[in-house]
């Protein structure tokens, strides 16, 4: 099982740790590409706050990412997994996993990134800020440059097993599983169901959707369940005590969509 994970706009601080080492990264056929990234982005910041903050979306009250920006190569660094931080990531709560919930999130969780591309939550890198909404001046928006560095590289990285597509939409143009990988790839949806006037309403909101799929993910870790496909997956869920609605692809290399439907919003 691959999980698809967004970052967090907010991030914690860069560690104690060693300097980043771009070739201890994960997904070393995106080394390249990241190291493109890097240059401008860095280049950019030093050399020009005001253009710096345009390019990056920062408001005023966050200019001072900028300067994090330029310190990228020298910042100490610690685990993705400790470097977002964020509404999915606490009800994920990595940190309180046990070990060998842990060690299946080394090796099945991915997380999109304007920076890095995609990375492990075991690979070390420093705080930063870029997200893949980003038009860099040299490299252009950083969706479209990301896709093509990642099409060779995502299907081999799936493996022969499920997808579980969690990215939101801004980071799903960086790659989007064709072909055999789509098939067994399934996104999720998390629906607010309650009753007004006697009428069951179903609702999306933001922060419990990123919440409950980062319950979802803490589940399956624990639990030590690896659906290959995404009929195991709603059969998974389902045990765990989750209502699962689930939609089969109009027609064939396309993903499936699940929705998992809740009754109170924590």
């Amino acid at each position: 099982m691959l999980v698809l994970l967004p970052p967090s706009e907010g991030k914690a601080a860069s560690g104690r740790g060693a300097p980043l080492k771009p070739e201890s990264l994960s997904l070393p056929g995106l080394a390249d590409a990241r190291a493109a990234v890097l240059d401008e982005l860095v280049e950019l910041c030093a050399a020009d706050e005001a253009k710096a903050q345009e390019v990056l979306g920062l408001s005023d009250g966050l200019r001072g990412e900028i300067a994090k920006n330029v310190e990228l190569r020298t910042a100490g660094t610690r685990p993705a997994g400790e470097i977002y931080t964020g509404v999915l990531y606490d009800a994920l709560g990595l940190a309180t996993l046990d070990q060998a919930a842990r060690r299946r999130a080394r090796q099945s969780l991915l997380v999109f990134s304007g920076l890095w591309g995609a990375v492990r939550v075991g690979d070390r890198i420093p705080s930063y800020r870029c997200s893949m909404g980003v038009k860099l001046p040299g490299l252009g928006a950083l969706g479209t440059y990301w896709r093509r560095a990642m099409d060779p590289v995502l299907p081999e990285v799936a493996g022969d097993g499920l997808v579980l597509d969690l990215r939101s939409s801004a980071y799903t143009a960086a790659w989007k599983p064709k072909g055999e990988v789509a098939a067994r790839t399934a996104t999720v949806r998390v629906l607010h169901a309650q009753m007004v006037d006697g009428v069951e309403k179903r609702s999306v909101v933001s922060h419990f959707n990123k919440a409950t799929k980062g319950r979802i993910v803490r589940s399956l870790l624990e639990a030590g369940r690896a659906p290959r496909s995404p009929g195991e997956l709603v059969e998974a869920l389902r045990d765990l005590g989750y209502m699962v609605e689930v939609e089969a692809p109009a027609r064939a290399g396309r993903p499936w969509a699940l929705d998992v439907v809740v009754a109170e919003i924590h």
